[in-house]
């Protein structure tokens, strides 16, 4: 491992004194993008807050054939899908 020159220990940033955030100055034509670009985040949040789509009841019904021992596992499938999720396609 390579340690830093100079100081050792965690670096610390410090702001200059009165370089305190302000808020941003609008401009006059900002209003409408401001709007949209709120519309946008909102949406975002609203898929992000929702999860990815599952399917419960397949997955119920795939943990519960796992559990009886009756869920097919068949090698040759998943490595062959591993393969081609690791190695991009040449076409």
């Amino acid at each position: 491992m390579i340690d830093g020159v100079g100081k050792t220990g965690p670096a610390r940033i410090e702001l200059p004194r009165g370089a305190e955030k302000s808020a941003p100055v609008a401009a006059a034509g900002d209003a409408p993008v401001r709007a949209r670009q709120g519309q946008v985040e909102s949406a975002v949040f609203e898929l992000v807050s929702s999860g990815p789509p599952v399917d419960a009841a397949k997955v119920a019904a795939i943990r519960a054939a796992i559990a009886e021992g009756r869920y097919p596992v068949d090698a040759n499938k998943i490595a062959e899908r591993m393969i081609a999720l690791d190695i991009p396609s040449r076409g």
